[in-house]
């Protein structure tokens, strides 16, 4: 034993500083207490999807699957991680236990494959290590942003300690072509299934790395790989096209027997695959698949802006990518070019309507592009003694904004979101509606129906048009129904709708979403009121009952 614990001491270290990192990483973003959740300011809108998403398994009824912020049709975000987790809490977890728990088991063993695949391409721990920070603290040039705001002097450390905003942030902060908060821990924390998704692909890429390198990669070996490829879709449908992407690239690279049975692995996963993209885009959904080159800069993309917004994005990764790529061995040259194709494909297609999504192709390029970045930089340090004169500046270089990053989300704000055990309409609505109830909604972001796990007729629009949902209908279809003094009109659209209650909250009515609260409350069946909140729900099908 104490020899495997010298063997393995700095596994073992690793692996503790990953949990610990992990589990401090999960929980400060998001907890639980007295009756609330509170929620980082900096994740506060992406839980907005997310929350209702577990709750609609945990305390609703949502199978067959819809999307409980777009229910109608099917379901076109992957769930299983969320599914998951509402069972989790459904089973008795509290939801921040149900949520946290997966999230720092996914987040080590996201750190232990970055570690393990380094290891094992560069035959060094030295580069493994290096490998892992690059991956926590991002090298792109966003401290210049920093520093243009925070001038370097005797309190730059304090103003690094006590930072709560990323320096750059584009297409969000427009200062600057830096796509900062893309490229740190804030994708990890908002993100939750991502890691998982991740992890499971890199620790597949290992596998059939090894067994190709070794010759000994079997066609059971495809077939398996296969199915396992072919699962990732529910669980995260963008890696499932990085895998996709990479397997095909790699296959390019190997002899003819292996080039077969990795086919076959492709083969295998997208059969698996077609069933599910056709239950989650549903019939006559159109593909978001789109030839858009330059990725946030489309609209102005030219050789010079390409370059810059690389350069900046990249930082010295774009110097030390290829030395590593030169110095390294054959095979590992077949690796890098196999993840490269990332960088090649999301530069030149659209995944989803919303563009910036993309970043998760770049997020992976940029985990495996470190590794030859810390390649390069052992290799230098023993074939170069002048660089180690250099090595201090390069290292704050590849890491000083990813420090910066870290004390943002470290120093951001919590916000609390009142649960449904003291928040008056939620309560009412969970014990006195059905599990599978849809809600016609005047509010859309961590609505009351949400948090019990009931269905609201749209949420936040972004979340769904992103997902490739028609919200623009959908919203002018709610503003109708609440502008509307017909009756008839209003109940033949909740019946065609499927429409279980509508309530009506006075304190969103504004004049570009105006509520018709006259025709409700002198139509329809008053099921519950708050008085303090304002809150009116209302049944629609014992109302409408003899409209038709």
């Amino acid at each position: 034993m104490k020899q495997i614990i010298k063997n393995y001491s700095i596994e073992i270290l690793l692996t503790t500083f990953a949990l610990i990192f992990s589990t401090w990483l999960m929980w400060h973003t998001f907890s639980y207490e007295n009756g609330s959740m509170l929620i980082a300011a900096k994740a506060w809108s992406d839980f907005a999807s997310h929350i209702p998403l577990i709750r609609s398994f945990s305390l609703g009824n949502n199978f067959p699957p819809e999307y409980p912020i777009f229910p109608g049709e099917p379901i076109r975000y992957h769930f299983l991680f969320y599914l998951f987790v509402g069972l989790l809490e459904k089973i008795g977890l509290r939801i921040d236990w149900a949520l946290n728990v997966p999230s720092v088991l996914s987040f080590t063993l996201l750190i232990l494959s970055i570690y393990l695949l380094a290891k094992f391409l560069f035959k060094s721990r030295a580069v493994a290590i290096l490998s892992v920070i690059f991956f926590l603290f991002n090298g792109s040039l966003s401290f210049v942003e920093f520093f243009k705001t925070h001038p370097i002097s005797l309190l730059t450390p304090k103003e690094i300690f006590t930072n709560t905003e990323f320096p750059a942030f584009f297409p969000y902060i427009r200062s600057s072509l830096i796509t900062g908060g893309f490229w740190n821990l804030n994708v990890f924390t908002n993100q939750r299934h991502l890691a998982s998704a991740l992890t499971f692909f890199l620790f597949l890429f290992l596998f059939i790395h090894k067994k190709t390198e070794s010759k000994k990669f079997k066609l059971k070996h495809a077939m398996l790989c296969g199915i396992g490829l072919g699962l990732l879709p529910f669980w995260n449908g963008a890696v499932f096209v990085m895998a996709m992407v990479v397997l095909s690239s790699y296959s390019l690279f190997w002899g003819k027997k292996d080039f077969i049975r990795l086919c076959v692995l492709v083969l295998i996963g997208l059969c698996i695959t077609f069933p599910q993209i056709f239950l989650i885009r549903g019939e006559g959904s159109k593909s978001s698949l789109e030839l858009i080159p330059g990725y946030l800069i489309n609209s102005q993309l030219s050789p010079q802006m390409f370059s810059k917004f690389w350069i900046l994005n990249l930082g010295l990764g774009l110097v030390l990518m290829p030395i590593g790529f030169l110095l390294t061995t054959r095979k590992n040259r077949r690796v890098f070019l196999s993840f490269g194709a990332l960088f090649i494909f999301a530069n030149l297609f659209k995944m989803t309507p919303d563009i910036a999504a993309n970043h998760k192709f770049f997020n992976l390029f940029i985990t495996v592009g470190n590794m030859f970045s810390a390649n390069a930089i052992i290799l230098l340090l023993k074939r170069w003694p002048l660089f180690h004169i250099l090595l201090p500046l390069v290292a704050l270089t590849l890491i000083l904004s990813g420090i910066i990053d870290f004390f943002a989300i470290k120093n951001d704000r919590l916000i609390e979101v009142i649960d449904y055990s003291k928040q008056p309409d939620a309560n009412w609505i969970l014990k006195n509606t059905p599990r599978n109830s849809v809600f016609l909604n005047s509010s859309f972001i961590y609505h009351p129906a949400s948090l019990v796990g009931r269905k609201i007729f749209l949420g936040w629009p972004y979340f769904a048009w992103s997902a490739g949902y028609d919200t623009d209908t959908r919203f002018q279809e709610i503003k109708d129904v609440y502008v509307s003094s017909n009756k008839h009109d209003v109940c033949t659209f909740l019946r065609n709708k499927k429409i279980d209650f509508i309530e009506t909250q006075p304190r969103y009515s504004k004049e570009e979403f105006p509520i018709s609260f006259s025709l409700f409350e002198k139509n329809f069946h008053l099921v519950y009121k708050n008085q303090i909140s304002g809150l009116r729900i209302y049944n629609t099908k014992t109302s409408c009952n003899n409209v038709y």
